[in-house]
């Protein structure tokens, strides 16, 4: 298969992959880093979907009401009596525990260093198909018109069944070990992109060959 359409049909493969992705990091991974992308200037810039607290919002109540309530202990007689209703609140019938014992920073689940690990793992897997698809896209097709690869889709075919297979994982061990095989695949595309790069030693390929070797850096960052 020609160079340019091996790599388009690649990209396609690619792009799937990249969908079933963040699709299956959604239940698995509450939390998302920010993604960086390579433009056709090779600048940086920090895109994806942004993170989300693990903790919950956090309620402002209106200065008028502390006041208000202040000015009512100053007041004689105005003293509010055990059970009373107080800024807006119900009666606290006896024995029930008070409101601010009820949600404690503490209570709430943290996650295990195994599920933390999972959660880097999957986020530089999305970012480093993310940043190759953007290389090939807007790098890599435009080099090949002149001079044609032998490119293969083969592994991006391989790539994207795995990431479908790990999206119906229901056992962490067995997503996991879907995940690890997704990094490898991911990491030998990227490497045979940079082999084959390597026999045209133009400036503009030695550029894209170097943006190629940040992408599998950071994707094998532990």
């Amino acid at each position: 298969m020609a160079g340019r359409a091996a790599l388009l049909v690649s990209i396609g493969h690619q792009a799937g992959a990249l969908h079933t992705l963040q699709a299956t990091a959604a239940p698995h991974l509450p939390c998302s880093t920010p993604q960086t992308s390579y433009t056709q200037t090779f600048r940086a810039s920090t895109s994806g979907p942004a993170g989300h607290s693990l903790g919950g919002e956090v309620e402002v109540s209106e200065p008028g009401g502390v006041q208000e309530l202040e000015e009512e202990r100053k007041a004689p007689g105005k003293s509010p009596k055990e059970g009373q209703e107080i800024g807006g609140l119900p009666p606290r019938s006896p024995g029930e525990p008070r409101a601010e014992k009820l949600a404690q920073p503490g209570l709430v689940r943290r996650e295990t260093l195994r599920e933390t690990a999972l959660r880097s793992k999957m986020s530089r897997l999305i970012e480093a198909t993310s940043q190759l698809l953007q290389v090939e896209q807007t790098l890599l097709l435009p080099l090949l018109q002149e001079h044609p690869l032998p490119l293969h889709p083969k592994d991006s075919i391989e790539f994207r069944n795995i990431c479908s297979h790990m999206a119906l994982q229901r056992e962490e061990q067995e997503f996991e070990r879907d995940l690890h095989e997704a990094h490898q695949c991911l990491k030998t595309i990227i490497e045979k992109l940079i082999c084959s790069l390597a026999v045209f030693p133009s400036d503009s390929y030695i550029l894209v060959r170097s943006i190629l070797r940040q992408i599998l850096q950071n994707l094998l960052t532990m």
